[in-house]
């Protein structure tokens, strides 16, 4: 083939190649969210209670022991599943029993959920339990005015006393 031949050919390809890119780049139309709504987010990370209470080892438990497990204090390492719910508007749009990570079920529980809601007012209750016997410890409710394209999130931080709302 001749070199002006294949120097045109490449010209072409890369021209359709830089077309078609042109064409992705804008098309189709992504919209994030629908007009006039708002977005609840539920996305924390979060390390339960341990299931059990720690417990001290007797003298003659810890003689029977090599040298280097000698522990005194001995705690069970699984932690609790955290249970979480989520109302809007006094209806129940999220309920869940996550599961605490790893092989000894003793790491952190994640969770990632979006809610898209009509932009105005919302009444939201979100109640988490992190025990082993199930029981909402921490609970949250609040009325929010969400306006058109506004997220609102719903958060665990421990410093800051359990659930909390960002905006």
């Amino acid at each position: 083939m001749k070199p002006v031949a294949r120097i045109l050919g490449q010209v072409v390809l890369y021209g359709l190649f830089a077309a078609a890119l042109g064409y992705f780049s804008t098309s189709p139309a992504y919209t994030h969210l629908a007009p006039g709504m708002a977005l609840v987010k539920v996305s924390f990370t979060h390390t339960a209670q341990r299931v059990g209470a720690c417990r001290k080892r007797s003298d003659e438990e810890l003689a029977k022991l090599p040298p280097n497990m000698r522990i005194r204090e001995v705690c069970p390492r699984e932690r609790a599943p955290t249970r979480i719910e989520l109302k809007i508007d006094d209806a129940p749009v999220y309920r869940d029993v996550l599961q605490p990570s790893g092989l000894s079920r003793d790491g952190a529980t994640s969770v990632y959920r979006r809610f898209p809601v009509p932009a105005g007012r919302h009444r939201i209750e979100a109640k988490l339990s992190d025990v082993a016997s199930g029981e909402f410890d921490f609970e949250r409710e609040e009325t929010v005015e969400l306006a058109p394209a506004q997220i609102l999130l719903v958060d665990f931080d421990a410093q800051a006393g359990g659930l909390v709302f960002r905006r």
